[in-house]
C-alpha cells in the first residue's frame, strides 16, 4: 500500500502530510511525537490502510511543514489544534479515530477533550497521558533543543539508533528509512534533524501544556494506552491512574521499548488494528 504527499495551507501556515487508504470511509488521523515527522507512521499507516483513511500530517516546523514565523506563539498544542481544525475541514473529516505518538498523543487528548468531542471515536496514545515525568522533559529538551549535525547522513543515522534506541526493535532499512526522512542539509553543508530547534520553545512559553488531568477525565470515548515498558516519559504510576479515572484507558506495556514504541512490528501493528476495529 502506497501513499500520496500533499500540502495544504492550515492557519496559515503550510502543512504537509502523506494520505493512505484515500477510499476508506472511515479515517485515522495518526500524528507523531515532538521532534519527528509524519513519516514515523509509515508502517501502521500501511498496515491500517486496507481498511481506513489514514492521514499523517507533519507537525508546523518539523519534516516539510513550514516553520513557524511566530515561534514563542505557535508551537503550543493549541495552535497545532488549531492547524488540526482546519486541516480536518478542508479534507472533509467529520468523525475519526486519533492515533497519537507523545505530543501526538497530547495534541489528540487536547482535541478529544475540547474542539473534537463527539468527533473522535476511538483514542490511541503511544506512551503518553495526561502527566509527563520532569526528568524525560528534560532530556528531550536537551537534544531536541540543540540538534547535533554532521558531515555524513551516515553519522546522522548512528546518532539517531542511539538516541532512539528507547523506540525498540528497528530493521536495517527501518532505521535508514527514519534517517533520510529525518535529515535537512544546512547551509555549510553539514546535516542535521529536520525541524525548528525553535520547536522547544513550547516548554519555555507554555510550561503547562502537558498538564491534561482535567480533559483526560471528561473523555467517554474508548481509550487505549501504549506504554513502553522501560518509558522514562510515561512514567508505571501515571499508566495505573490512567486505568482507574475518567475513560479508564485500557494500559499495554510494550517490552522492549522505552519511549516510546515505533509501531512497526507485527504485535504492535495488530494490537492497535484490533482497538481501532473495536474487537
Amino acid at each position: 500500500m502506497s501513499s500520496t504527499s500533499n500540502y495544504l495551507t492550515c492557519a496559515g501556515r503550510e502543512i504537509h502530510f502523506t494520505e493512505w487508504g484515500p477510499q476508506h470511509a472511515e479515517t485515522v488521523i495518526a500524528w507523531h511525537g515532538l521532534a519527528r515527522t509524519g513519516r514515523d507512521m509509515d508502517e501502521v499507516a500501511g498496515h491500517l490502510a486496507s481498511r481506513y483513511r489514514v492521514i499523517c500530517p507533519d507537525t508546523i516546523g518539523r519534516g516539510f511543514s513550514q516553520w513557524s514565523p511566530q515561534p514563542e506563539q505557535e508551537y503550543c498544542l493549541d495552535f497545532y489544534a488549531r492547524c488540526a481544525l482546519d486541516l480536518l475541514e478542508q479534507l472533509g473529516i467529520d468523525s475519526m479515530h486519533w492515533l497519537g505518538t507523545s505530543m501526538g498523543g497530547a495534541l489528540g487528548l487536547r482535541l478529544a477533550g475540547g474542539t473534537l468531542r463527539g468527533r473522535i471515536r476511538r483514542l490511541v496514545l503511544n506512551d503518553i497521558g495526561p502527566e509527563l515525568a520532569a526528568s524525560a522533559v528534560e532530556r528531550i529538551r536537551g537534544y531536541a533543543g540543540n540538534p547535533a549535525q554532521f558531515e555524513r547522513v551516515t553519522e546522522l543515522e548512528s546518532y539517531f539508533r542511539t538516541i532512539y534506541e528507547p523506540y525498540g526493535w528497528l530493521s536495517d532499512t527501518q532505521w535508514r528509512r527514519l534517517t533520510e526522512t529525518s535529515t535537512r542539509r544546512l547551509p555549510n553543508g553539514k546535516v542535521t534533524p529536520h525541524y525548528d530547534p525553535n520547536m522547544v520553545l513550547q516548554f519555555v512559553h507554555h510550561p503547562r501544556d502537558y498538564d491534561q488531568w482535567e480533559a483526560y477525565d471528561s473523555l467517554e470515548i474508548p481509550v487505549l494506552c501504549l506504554r513502553g515498558e522501560a518509558s522514562d516519559l510515561l512514567l508505571a504510576e501515571t499508566a495505573d491512574e490512567m486505568r482507574r479515572r475518567g475513560p479508564r484507558a485500557v494500559v499495554v506495556t510494550v517490552p522492549g521499548c522505552g519511549h516510546a514504541p515505533a509501531l512497526n512490528v507485527a504485535e504492535q501493528l495488530q494490537l492497535v488494528e484490533r482497538f481501532l476495529n473495536g474487537a
